[in-house]
């Protein structure tokens, strides 16, 4: 087994999007992987609960035995099948387990054995994953980093699509960064948001890229967290503040968390099962504000609430929802905002409209000069 070939340039790996077939089992990849792999386990959950037992108990040989005993037969032939049949689809996939250790060199040695040869990933998904780890330090260190930042409805995020520099971590949180953010079919696990957010930092600083607009986040987007390293480097970089009037800022709102996100539930759920979810939705994300409100404005805001989502139910208006969200502004997000900004006020670098803000970007981009990519 040690003779077949080991895959160890771990930059072309994401570089190039090459593919690669995760062998560990099933609840392993849940926790972690890798945008570019497909998990098709040497094991099933139960098969490796019974194997690392036994390794515990009676040590590495039994383990091994217990192991081939398990997929074994029928099973063995099934699985290879499977590989073989990826293969057949994605011929340059590469092999890997944890370590790269026993059962990638299994996996590796079974195909061999049936003719196809593929190199598996020197020391596995944990060297991967340490690779991205240290590529998203690097970047987090060595690169300029500019925040976006502006009042609840602004249209950060659409901004962000116009500039040139810009990296969208809502996008890999695939969340919206407040108590109203949630999208349905949920968030990635943490590890697969920063391991995605890492691998288009690669790509980009591999173009001779080095400097990057984010907008302003708290270091939780819903349940994904801010890798500590970038949020510090966020919570050090100038500000770019963009200047919205409150009703613009409010049917911003109205068009993105109301009748953009009703859409998404339609399209995903139908309409008989999209609208409780979608109505529970909005509901519990203003009760979770309620503690911050005090109990006589979240009632109020809450009824105002729930008589826009009956007349959206009846007639498909959404105008209703206006008044539930100028008071939330008024009353909380514009507030706490300027209390924020006026705490980091020595920061701000530029502040003006829109067009003045994307103005402000599209002239740093083309003062910026490529540098020669890192060689993390």
């Amino acid at each position: 087994m040690s003779e077949l070939p080991l895959a160890r340039d771990l930059a072309a790996i994401f570089l190039e999007d090459i593919p690669l077939i995760d062998l560990r089992a099933p609840v392993e990849f849940k926790e972690g992987a890798f945008p570019n792999a497909v998990s098709l386990p040497l094991m099933t959950d139960d098969e490796r609960a019974q194997v690392g037992t036994c390794y515990k108990q009676q040590g590495q040989a039994a383990a091994i035995e217990l192991g081939h005993k398990l997929v074994g037969g029928a099973v063995r032939a099934a699985r290879i099948e499977g590989w073989l049949a990826q293969l057949r689809q994605q011929p340059d996939a590469l092999l890997y387990c944890f370590r790269g250790g026993l059962r990638s060199q299994t996996v590796q040695q079974w195909l061999a054995d049936e003719g196809v040869i593929r190199p598996r990933v020197a020391g596995g998904y944990k060297e991967l994953r340490r690779f991205l780890i240290d590529t998203q330090e690097s970047a987090s260190a060595q690169c300029h980093w500019s925040v976006l930042t502006g009042m609840t409805g602004s249209g950060k995020t659409h901004m962000l699509a116009k500039i040139a520099q810009s990296v969208d971590l809502e996008g890999h949180a695939h969340h919206r960064g407040s108590s109203f953010g949630q999208l349905p079919g949920g968030q990635p696990s943490n590890i697969n948001f920063e391991n995605r957010l890492a691998i288009e930092l690669l790509k980009r600083r591999h173009q001779g890229e080095h400097a990057f607009v984010v907008e302003d986040e708290s270091r939780l987007i819903g349940r994904c967290a801010l890798p500590l390293n970038l949020y510090e480097a966020m919570c050090q970089a100038p500000l770019v503040v963009v200047e919205v009037p409150q009703e613009e800022r409010a049917e911003q709102i109205r068009v993105d968390y109301v009748q953009d996100l009703w859409q998404r539930y339609l399209e995903m759920y139908g309409a008989e099962d999209g609208w409780p979810l979608f109505a529970g939705y909005l509901t519990d994300a203003l009760a979770r504000l309620k503690r911050r409100l005090g109990d006589k404005d979240h009632r109020e805001l809450d009824g105002l609430m729930q008589a826009a989502l009956k007349e959206q139910a009846s007639t498909g208006d959404t105008a209703l929802h206006l008044a539930w969200i100028r008071l939330l502004l008024t009353r909380y997000y514009d507030p706490m905002y300027l209390y924020q900004l006026n705490n980091k006020r020595e920061r701000i670098q530029f502040r003006g409209d829109k067009q003045a803000c994307l103005a402000y970007f599209a002239e740093q981009h083309a003062r910026q000069t490529p540098q020669e990519s890192p060689t993390c």
